[in-house]
Formats: C-alpha cells, structure tokens, sequence
C-alpha cells in the first residue's frame, strides 16, 4: 500500500477514535446535562482533539522527533477552526433542514474532517521538517 494512502488511512482511524470520544461526550452534554448542542461540542471537541493530537502525533504521523510545543500551538489553532466549524455548523444545518442535531453534526464532522483537519495536519501541523 502507498505510504500516503496508508497515512491517510491511519489517519482517520485516529479521526474516528477521537471522534467518537468527541460525539459521546457531545450526546452526554446535550442529553444528561442540556447543554446547548454549541456548548456541548465546544467542550466535547476539546476533549476529542486531545485524543486526535496523541494518536497523530505517535502513530499517524509519527514525528515525536519535533518538540511538541511547536506541533500543539498549530494544533490549538487547527482545533479552534475545527469547533468553530462544527459548533456553528451543526445548529445552522439543523435549522435550515430539520434533522436532528445527531445527524446534523456527523454530516459537518465529515466535510470539517475531511476537508479541514486531515489538510492542516498534514501539511502543517505535522509536517516534519517544519516545525523545526
């Protein structure tokens, strides 16, 4: 298998993973706690990103070679984008069509996983040789 594609791949199952830590505590926030569905991402995508950045940094990327003051500044600022994205985006689709947030929320996780994180981690965040 090619190593981006391999890359790519392990890269999200580390999405996944902290994803699905991020969208339980998300459902929790909601449902036990009635957080607003905003509020509850913002803390929930907080506690996935830091699931996200452990495994990204030792088994996706494996650049445990860059000082990781230097990858979790870029990282912060990727994952500010990224809750900013999704806690806004999640309420607006569910406005605008009437699905439930549930759904809502996987549906932009994809495009902000996708087309976001996956990007800036890359060719930012962990690109070795960068950060240096």
């Amino acid at each position: 298998m090619a190593q981006g594609v391999k890359q790519f791949l392990k890269a999200q199952l580390s999405a996944f993973v902290g994803g699905m830590v991020d969208y339980g505590v998300m459902i929790c926030g909601v449902e036990l706690f009635g957080l607003p569905v905003s509020t509850s991402i913002v803390i929930s995508g907080t506690i996935g990103a830091v699931v996200n950045f452990s495994i990204n940094r030792y088994w996706t990327f494996k650049d445990q070679d860059t000082a990781v003051g230097d990858q979790l500044w870029k990282f912060v600022v990727m994952v500010i984008g990224s809750i900013l994205l999704k806690s806004q985006g999640t309420p607006f689709l569910t406005d605008i069509t009437g699905i439930d947030y549930r759904i809502t929320r996987l549906m932009v996780e994809l495009v902000v996983s996708l087309g976001f994180n996956f990007t800036l981690q890359k060719y930012w965040v962990f690109r070795k040789g960068a950060n240096k």
